[in-house]
């Protein structure tokens, strides 16, 4: 049953992995359609002399076609959000880690993270500092230097009021 289960699921996962992959194609196909109108500007008539190594007659046949430019067109603009996304998945990358240690200090490096956004990059370190700071052990750590200083000021107190014999 262990395999059963086992094979099932990397066939599903196959499965997802086709699927979405085909939907990206009809999308960049479809936006290909969409796009090669604005390909007619350029690539139309394109000389063979301007190349170093002729091309054969099948990729200028390629290049001259307005949907191999609206295809390229599509994957720039796909490849320009994706980065875009990336970017700001990177931006977010303090927010997420507050949010997964389940800080108390999320809205503050939410905070942070927009005012590195928008005013300037230090308040952005200042968020990945925070979220990823361990501050059970920087409490614990204040808390341990004060206690032994009180012990310090405790103990010579009481070696300066024991009276001299």
């Amino acid at each position: 049953m262990r395999l059963l289960r086992s094979i099932f699921s990397k066939v599903s996962i196959i499965l997802m992995v086709l699927i979405k992959f085909v939907c990206f194609m009809f999308v960049m196909l479809g936006g290909a359609y969409l796009l090669a109108p604005m390909g007619t500007i350029n690539s139309k008539d394109i000389d063979k002399s301007i190349y170093s190594s002729m091309p054969n007659d099948t990729m200028m046949m390629l290049f001259n076609s307005e949907y191999f430019s609206g295809y390229l067109f599509a994957v720039t603009i796909a490849l320009v959000i994706f980065v875009a996304y990336l970017l700001w998945q990177l931006h977010e990358v303090a927010v997420h880690k507050a949010h997964e240690r389940k800080s108390a200090h999320i809205q503050l490096v939410f905070a942070l993270s927009l005012c590195g956004l928008f005013l300037h990059k230090a308040w952005w370190v200042l968020a990945i500092i925070i979220a990823f700071a361990n501050w059970a052990h920087i409490g614990a750590s204040i808390s341990k230097v004060i206690s032994d200083g009180r012990q310090k000021v405790s103990s010579s107190l009481r070696a300066t009021e024991t009276p001299e014999a």
